[in-house]
């Protein structure tokens, strides 16, 4: 089952090399820390300046490395329909769960074109959940296509990154009670599982494995109190991650509690004076640095 807090994992660097015993020690923690699964190789973990070969190790290292314990959702996003089929394919190949195909970005289909990308990625014969983010591909997929594409056996549910909490009751209306809805804004995940949500592909969860599982945990079990608690101790941390690329903000959160290095890839740079300040306050506030 897909549900919960699923961290949307960095990937590590070591030299401007991928780090993969720093890879696997992450999977390991988050599995003790609480996290319900893994979506490696999304844009927070640098998909846009991997090579297609990097691409596929990381993916394979973390199907392998998490031996069953968890699902992994392999990001298989590109703008080129062929090559999101490539990566969708090579995910099937090394036993991963589904993979997130993210809306194209920057060429603008329209909604007949959306449909063509995603049939052709759930023909590859695996399950496929949708990305809808419009803010960073400029397109919105509309709730009648995502309904449509519903209906195709591998498309299983929606990442919605939209920013409308009321797009969760009316994808459910129209794709049925067992599409798996997961929110894609950390700011607002409480509230999407309160209109029919079952969780959220995190950035922040990253740094705050065990506190976004709980929070996670405790909506799904209607304890809507006990998240609120949560969500003030983690709204700080959301906000910061965010003051600048969210995932340079991740991987210097994770350099401070000694998991990984804070490298980046060009053109990302190292985070800025205010945002490390920002950073290391909201760290505090969670309680996971003193």
């Amino acid at each position: 089952m897909i549900n919960g807090s699923l961290p949307a994992l960095i990937t590590p660097f070591k030299n401007g090399l991928l780090d993969r015993d720093a890879l696997k020690k992450l999977v390991d923690w988050h599995i003790d820390q609480g996290s319900d699964g893994f979506v490696p190789v999304g844009t927070t973990g640098e998909s846009p300046t991997l090579s297609h070969e990097e691409h596929d190790l990381v993916v394979r290292t973390v199907v392998d490395h998490t031996a069953g314990r968890v699902p992994v959702i392999a990001g298989a996003g590109s703008n080129n329909t062929a090559e999101t089929v490539r990566l969708v394919k090579a995910a099937k190949l090394t036993g991963a769960d589904a993979a997130l195909v993210v809306t194209p970005y920057y060429n603008k289909p329209t909604q007949l074109g959306l449909k063509t990308h995603f049939l052709a990625a759930a023909d590859c014969g695996l399950d496929i959940i949708i990305y809808n983010i419009p803010g960073r591909s400029s397109v919105d997929m509309s709730v009648e296509t995502m309904a449509e594409l519903a209906e195709h056996k591998n498309i299983i549910g929606v990442k919605d990154a939209t920013g409308d909490l009321s797009r969760v009751p009316k994808q459910r209306l129209a794709c049925g009670e067992d599409f798996i809805q997961l929110s894609g804004e950390d700011a607002t995940a409480l509230g999407f599982n309160a209109h029919g949500g079952i969780g959220c592909i995190s950035v922040t969860a990253n740094m705050a494995p065990a506190l976004s599982a709980q929070m996670q945990e405790a909506t799904l079990a209607g304890d809507f109190k006990k998240a609120l608690k949560i969500t003030d101790k983690l709204m700080p941390l959301h906000l910061a991650t965010f003051q600048e690329p969210g995932l340079v903000s991740t991987k210097y959160g994770l350099s401070k509690l000694g998991l990984c290095s804070p490298e980046v890839r060009a053109p990302l740079v190292e985070l800025s004076a205010n945002a490390k300040s920002a950073m290391d306050a909201a760290l505090r506030h969670a309680d996971l640095i003193s």
